[in-house]
């Protein structure tokens, strides 16, 4: 049975791997649950700062990173350089569309990349252990809200 993570989950299962639940590391994982967004970790520390002013972003380290270790985070990578987080929604295996403008992220499964990758482990001889898909580009909303490439020029005096 297919479960997203909540907030009450996620501690549950910390709990349940014997993980201590301190205020900050709670704070940790609320700021997660609560965003519809990937967080870059300083994201999270501001977050979390808002509601308890003993959190260090040390702690919002070493809490993400037991996190991604335990499958519950997803992490991306937009830039190259830097990384940002979210609660895994949906809890299986899936691939992102990360708009390069606003930085949003939609999450999406295929079976398609699946098949993608029993093709090519069969005709390579690969074994695959994973794959990563990531699609970059400019969401609808960024689209819908950027000036024209007629205005563009305009603008930089481009006939």
């Amino acid at each position: 049975m297919k479960t997203t993570n909540t907030e009450p989950g996620i501690l549950n299962k910390l709990r349940a791997r014997g993980y201590k639940l301190t205020p900050q590391r709670r704070a940790v994982v609320r700021a997660l649950a609560t965003s519809d967004r990937h967080m870059t970790p300083a994201q999270v520390h501001t977050a979390t700062r808002e509601e308890r002013d003993d959190v260090g972003l040390v702690t919002v380290y070493r809490t993400i990173r037991m996190l991604a270790e335990l499958g519950l985070v997803c992490e991306i990578s937009t830039d190259g350089h830097q990384r940002s987080y979210l609660l895994r929604r949906p809890p299986e295996h899936h691939h992102h569309l990360v708009c390069s403008s606003c930085g949003c992220v939609v999450d999406f499964v295929s079976s398609d990349v699946e098949r993608l990758q029993s093709r090519l482990a069969r005709e390579t001889g690969f074994r695959i252990d994973g794959h990563i898909v990531e699609f970059v580009g400019c969401c609808a909303q960024c689209r819908s809200s950027a000036p024209s490439p007629e205005v563009v020029h305009r603008q930089r005096g481009i006939a």
